[in-house]
């Protein structure tokens, strides 16, 4: 099976506060990715180098304009993807598949729609947040604002959701000497949580701003993770402590969210912006 163009694979090296993407259009053009092609793309010795390889392909539903499809450096396929969606949003527009400012993406983790703003930022209405264990899936008896979890001999307080992809988050009291490095990848592949989760470590400041660091599935510690700093804000919502919008500061810079509770999408704000286009031979 040929899995490149004959004149090779055309893409768009893309960034949403340095949480970095390879975007390729598979709408005009025919193409399959295996996980060995993604782990070569993404690898930043020998490939074009990301945290994510994103594919947008025609949609079967008529509801959606694309579907949206992420892979991390791993290889691995997953459900959502906040930056890489405001950055396929911004490619949509600038490859001139649609002109429209509102889009509808199907992605393994449901419907998202993301909105080009007049101010060059992509606004995504993220989904609605999920907090019932099986459906995260996490291995809990009953749902709880936060969950007792055995880490490397400590146990840690972590809230668990889903927001189209898994997530735990923990409160610490310095982001800075958070143990990120050592915890986020136990977290990730703990036994509780079958499908291994995204590591959120937040920092609160005050009732409308925060800090985070973000360990994620399949990739490792990343500059920002817009689908975690949702997860990160959504469970500081409900322990009280964060107001209804909010603004998350990442390594690689800052993110504005809203949700107005249960049973409501958040909302996540942000830049998407495109380094360069290209064409890899094969």
């Amino acid at each position: 099976m040929r899995v490149l163009p004959a004149a090779g694979l055309r893409f768009a090296k893309m960034h949403g506060l340095g949480n970095d993407f390879v975007v390729i259009d598979g709408v005009r053009q025919a193409l399959t990715l295996t996980p060995t092609q993604v782990q070569a793309l993404a690898d930043r010795h020998f490939g074009i180098g990301c945290d994510q390889v994103l594919l947008l392909e025609a949609s079967a539903r008529p509801q959606a304009d694309f579907t949206y499809r992420i892979f991390n450096a791993d290889g691995s396929e997953v459900e959502h993807c906040g930056n890489g969606a405001r950055c396929a949003a911004r490619f949509v527009r600038e490859q001139g598949l649609s002109d429209r400012d509102t889009l509808c993406f199907d992605t393994l983790g449901g419907l998202i729609r993301p909105r080009l703003l007049p101010d060059g930022q992509v606004e995504v209405q993220m989904g609605v947040p999920t907090f019932t264990p099986p459906d995260i899936p996490f291995e809990a008896p009953a749902e709880a604002l936060d969950y007792p979890l055995e880490v490397a001999g400590e146990t840690l307080r972590v809230a668990a959701l889903a927001i189209g992809n898994p997530h735990a988050v923990l409160q610490v009291a310095d982001v800075d000497h958070a143990p990120v490095a050592t915890l986020g990848p136990q977290i990730e592949r703990h036994a509780r949580f079958p499908r291994r989760v995204n590591a959120g470590f937040l920092q609160v400041l005050d009732r409308g701003e925060g800090r985070l660091r973000v360990y994620e599935r399949g990739v490792g510690e990343t500059l920002a993770c817009g689908s975690g700093a949702c997860a990160a804000f959504v469970a500081a919502v409900r322990w009280g402590v964060f107001d209804a919008a909010a603004r998350l500061h990442l390594p690689g810079g800052t993110l504005e969210l809203a949700w107005a509770g249960a049973g409501t999408p958040v909302y996540l704000t942000g830049p998407a912006v495109t380094v360069f286009e290209g064409t890899l031979s094969v």
